[in-house]
């Protein structure tokens, strides 16, 4: 386990001790130094914090960070992977369709981090914890596609500086219901967990208005102070129409949880297939539990060792292939 120091500096005085720590050596982020608080491995001037304890100029911050290791429950194991990219620091996935990523109750065993684990060797950033080593971003067990796995903490932590302030650029391709309009439409509206169903994600609607950002667009809107809620934002374009279907890129510009599928239910056009976020008959032809016709398709950010901007395509897997051509023949 290591043990760093630092001292308040003059400047800094005044802020919550999780915000103080978010950004410093393996804290990448404000969860991450909240989790740290409530496990008791931050001290004050040798004593214990809350997580709102505001920090004073001078004082002593001890933090410990527990070395990742295996455990029973995230074992390497030797299941293929589609790599797009790899080097030294970070590698690129293209996660197929119906693999879980990352070990939770009742997916044990053959996730994506049991894969990288048997193909790393180890070496993986440890931020992400025991159960999550090297893992960045995330996506759902039904949506394929690209993903940037961290190998150590630096690059981890380069990473998620860069989703936090929406520099890394992430395109996904989908196929929604019915035929929009706009080619594009500016999607703006908050998203916190629901509150009746927890498993699910919503809209929190308070304050939601509707206007638009540019030219042929419409845009659903938010302002809420809602503490449930975070901003959300999914920008839309249309790539074709079919007769009853739509063929969309969405780029986000922020991550939240189920964003893209949340935020198309939300404008009357869900995700095809997806039976989370839509009550609507899904066609005969998709097989049965398909899951959303929903694809990373586009991968960019700023190689955190390099500097350099690097960018990953993936084409469409082909499942998505085949309902694309299924619904061009009508």
């Amino acid at each position: 386990m290591d043990f760093i120091e630092t001292i308040v500096p003059a400047e800094k005085a005044g802020e919550r001790i999780d915000v103080f720590l978010t950004g410093m050596k393996s804290i990448p982020t404000r969860s991450i130094a909240q989790k740290l608080l409530a496990d008791g491995c931050v001290t004050c001037n040798g004593k214990p914090l809350q997580k709102n304890y505001k920090v004073a100029a001078g004082d002593l911050i001890i933090y410990s960070l527990p070395a990742p290791k295996p455990s029973e429950e995230s074992l390497a194991e030797n299941i293929p992977l589609d790599i797009v990219y790899e080097d030294d620091h970070l590698l690129v996935v293209n996660k197929p369709q119906g693999l879980v990523v990352h070990p939770a109750a009742g997916n044990w065993q053959g996730t994506l981090v049991n894969a990288l684990m048997h193909h790393c060797r180890g070496k993986l950033s440890g931020i992400g914890g025991v159960l999550r080593p090297g893992i960045v971003h995330r996506l759902d067990k039904d949506t394929s596609g690209l993903m940037v796995v961290a190998k150590d903490d630096i690059a981890h932590q380069g990473l998620a500086a860069q989703l936090a302030d929406n520099s890394m650029v992430r395109i996904y391709n989908a196929v929604c219901f019915g035929v929009l309009q706009q080619e594009k439409i500016c999607i703006d509206a908050p998203i916190g967990r629901h509150p009746i169903d927890r498993k699910k994600m919503a809209i929190i609607k308070e304050d939601l208005k509707r206007r638009s950002r540019f030219s042929g667009a419409n845009t659903a809107f938010s302002d809420t102070k809602n503490k449930r809620a975070r901003r959300a934002v999914t920008y839309i374009e249309v790539l074709e129409r079919m007769e009853k279907y739509t063929l969309v890129s969405a780029r986000l510009e922020t991550g939240r949880t189920h964003q893209i599928r949340v935020h198309m239910a939300h404008i009357g056009h869900p995700v095809l297939g997806d039976v989370t976020y839509s009550n609507r008959n899904q066609p005969p032809f998709l097989k049965e539990q398909q899951g959303q016709i929903l694809h990373a398709a586009q991968l960019s950010f700023k190689h955190p060792a390099t500097e350099q901007v690097v960018a990953f395509t993936a084409p469409w897997p082909e499942y998505f292939q085949h309902v694309a051509d299924h619904l061009r023949q009508g």
